[in-house]
């Protein structure tokens, strides 16, 4: 964003101080003593429990999308490991990347790609942007749902019972990697989907913005990365559409439609 428009607007210091405490607490992580394998390996399965199962199934085509159903118990799970990935309560993640979508690339997109790469990927969460005063309007559906205002109210205190579970599995190391360096991994590489994804990569179809379709942004978001494909066809629970776009979220929903736990399936009218 031009140093001009970002002075109109005021800083979210909270949002910056949490940032910036999660991303310095991680760099723990070089410390010899802080290093095992096993941390590494509690890592990388909360990556996909988070990330995978949480944010890019749960919240994103699950709920924003609404592209298939499931039981209402199985989206309380989906949500609540959203919810851990730490990236702001379920209602206001849901809302602003419904308000992205409507209208992309415009001037009212919470990170509106135009505004340059670090905008989009970081910049945008650390000012008091005027889309967040619209998030209610665009939850309606879930904004009154206890258990979603639950995981909204209490996203902190949730990871703070995660990390201690996590110490008395496994000592610092398991804190440090299982609960910083993954915090700071999944954030990356969600917002690579805001910044990577309208900038680099390939159009398939005419989505009226700047989505691409970008094979490492898809590697490191379990499928994420097919933008332009999303963009074009919002509602559809798959986002690869062409054989080589591997799309590990969509080999979950069918694997949830094969044990008769998921419905209603939305699908993009062209595919292979």
């Amino acid at each position: 964003m031009t140093v001009a428009t970002s002075n109109k607007l005021a800083p979210a210091w909270s949002v910056i101080v949490y940032m910036a405490t999660i991303h310095i607490l991680a760099l723990l992580a070089l410390l010899p003593s802080n290093f095992s394998w096993k941390a590494v390996g509690v890592a990388l399965f909360l990556h996909w429990l988070t990330a995978g199962i949480g944010i890019t199934l749960g919240f994103h085509r699950l709920v924003t999308h609404r592209s298939f159903e499931v039981p209402k118990w199985l989206e309380y799970v989906l949500v609540f490991c959203g919810t851990l990935a730490c990236q702001g309560g379920p209602i206001d993640w849901i809302g602003l990347h419904r308000i992205h979508h409507k209208y992309s690339d415009t001037h009212p997109d919470p990170h509106d790609s135009n505004e340059g790469f670090w905008w989009s990927h970081l910049g945008w969460m650390l000012y008091h942007i005027p889309a967040n005063q619209e998030i209610p309007r665009y939850t309606q559906d879930i904004v009154n749902d206890p258990f979603y205002q639950f995981c909204q109210k209490y996203l902190v205190p949730i990871q703070v019972v995660l990390g201690l579970s996590l110490y008395f599995l496994g000592g610092w190391s398991f804190v440090i990697w299982g609960i910083f360096v993954r915090l700071v991994v999944v954030f990356h590489c969600t917002w690579f989907v805001n910044s990577a994804t309208h900038k680099f990569g390939y159009q398939s179809h005419e989505s009226k913005d700047n989505s691409r379709n970008c094979w490492w942004v898809a590697l490191v978001t379990y499928g994420e990365g097919w933008h332009n494909n999303h963009h074009a066809f919002q509602y559809s629970a798959r986002h690869g559409l062409q054989w080589w776009e591997i799309d590990i979220t969509w080999m979950t929903i069918r694997f949830l439609q094969l044990l008769g736990l998921a419905k209603n399936i939305k699908l993009a009218p062209i595919t292979d």
